[in-house]
């Protein structure tokens, strides 16, 4: 079982950056594959980007791609969603999420394990 816990949310004004993080607990974080989704009001959940759990592997959605990057510290059990050149649809709530299978996914339904979501507000 593992335990997410996302900071690092905010306001910021576009053009700005954010670096989110997920703090992990609980057993063979080593193991998962770690995804960071966001949810906008009204909006189902969407993949933002994924990671291995050795880091040598990465997804990125097309809407991110170049502008944000996802890496993880498996010492500290910490994954992080640096943020830059942030644009007003890039508001939602952004979610961390566990996977136990080999296989690196940006399939939701696929991860198995949520934090409670951070607030991230981009202002025009």
């Amino acid at each position: 079982q593992v335990q997410l816990v996302e900071s690092g949310g905010g306001l910021v004004q576009a053009g700005g950056s954010l670096r989110l993080s997920c703090a992990a607990s609980g057993r063979n974080f080593r193991s998962y594959a770690m995804g960071w989704f966001r949810q906008a009001p009204g909006k189902e959940r969407e993949f933002v980007a994924a990671i291995s759990w050795s880091g040598g592997t990465t997804y990125y959605a097309d809407s991110v791609k170049g502008r944000f990057t996802i890496s993880r510290d498996n010492a500290t059990k910490t994954v992080y969603l640096q943020m830059n050149s942030l644009k007003p649809e890039d508001t939602a709530v952004y979610y961390c999420a566990a996977d136990d299978s080999i296989v690196l996914t940006r399939t939701t339904g696929a991860y198995d394990y949520w934090g409670q979501g951070t607030q991230v507000t981009v202002s025009s």
